[in-house]
């Protein structure tokens, strides 16, 4: 199901206010969707206040923990008392941590699942009653290449990512017969805040994994979120070597574990 992004479509972004959320609100208001933002009431949320993107319509600015599901439920209310029904949804809002999994505190195991998948769940849950009473709708939810595989470092972040995973590949077939399309993004390291404040904390065995990695620019996460709700794509791929470590993970699973299993092996010597 494809959806053809116009100036008459509501467009709610979570975590709209900085990183992939800002430059997806930046690609949809240039579209000349109206849209709305639903974030923390910090810093970014008071830069994107005092200079929102050029739109034809007001972008509308809502300020809400996403973990909280009253919180959630009365910020969606108030994106539709101002633009109308949502359309499109897009959860970008996250937080990420990494730490040796003995080393993580409880609270943030439990804070990367209350704002991670439960920030997820309360958005979606929000909107579904008025895409199933117009039988059209499209979702995309953030989850992350460290969805796709374990990954050394990320005990709290990735079980809460695989959940946002499971829940899309399950709401795919749920949806689909009710003309709700949605889509699941798999995004390797992004330049964005929250992988500026992760690398200081990432352990050798991280830095050895994803070292290689180049990150990428927002924006070419929010061209293919763009890409991905108006072509209806259920996995969402930001570049060809996500795309390919998945294909490998699917086809030859063993091989590939073995692979990073040596290659953090290495880093575990040389750091001891």
């Amino acid at each position: 199901m494809t959806v053809r992004l116009s100036p008459d479509l509501h467009a709610v972004v979570t975590g709209g206010s900085s990183g992939i959320g800002l430059a997806t609100v930046e690609r949809l208001a240039t579209r000349g969707v109206r849209v709305s933002v639903v974030a923390l009431d910090d810093a970014y949320m008071a830069a994107l206040a005092a200079e929102p993107p050029p739109s034809p319509h007001p972008v509308e600015l809502v300020a809400a923990d996403v973990g909280d599901r009253r919180q959630m439920e009365a910020a969606l209310a108030a994106c539709v008392s101002t633009h109308g029904p949502c359309d499109v949804l897009v959860t970008c809002a996250g937080v990420g941590r990494p730490a040796r999994f003995e080393q993580e505190a409880v609270t943030e195991f439990e804070r990367h699942m209350r704002v991670n998948y439960f920030g997820t769940l309360w958005a979606v849950r929000a909107v579904l009653p008025a895409m199933f009473e117009r039988r059209r709708g499209s979702i995309v939810c953030i989850s992350s290449a460290a969805a796709l595989f374990g990954v050394f470092g990320y005990g709290a972040y990735a079980p809460s990512k695989y959940a946002v995973r499971g829940l899309c590949e399950t709401l795919r077939t749920e949806l689909r017969p009710h003309g709700i399309s949605v889509g699941c993004v798999y995004p390797s390291d992004v330049d964005t805040p929250m992988l500026a404040a992760e690398e200081p904390l990432k352990p050798a065995e991280l830095r050895a994994l994803s070292g290689t990695v180049r990150p990428i620019p927002p924006g070419q996460v929010a061209d293919a979120i763009v890409h991905g709700i108006e072509t209806g794509r259920a996995r969402i791929f930001t570049d060809s070597e996500t795309r390919l470590l998945a294909r490998v993970f699917a086809v030859a699973p063993g091989l590939a574990s073995r692979l990073i299993d040596f290659r953090v092996a290495r880093a575990h010597r040389v750091d001891a």
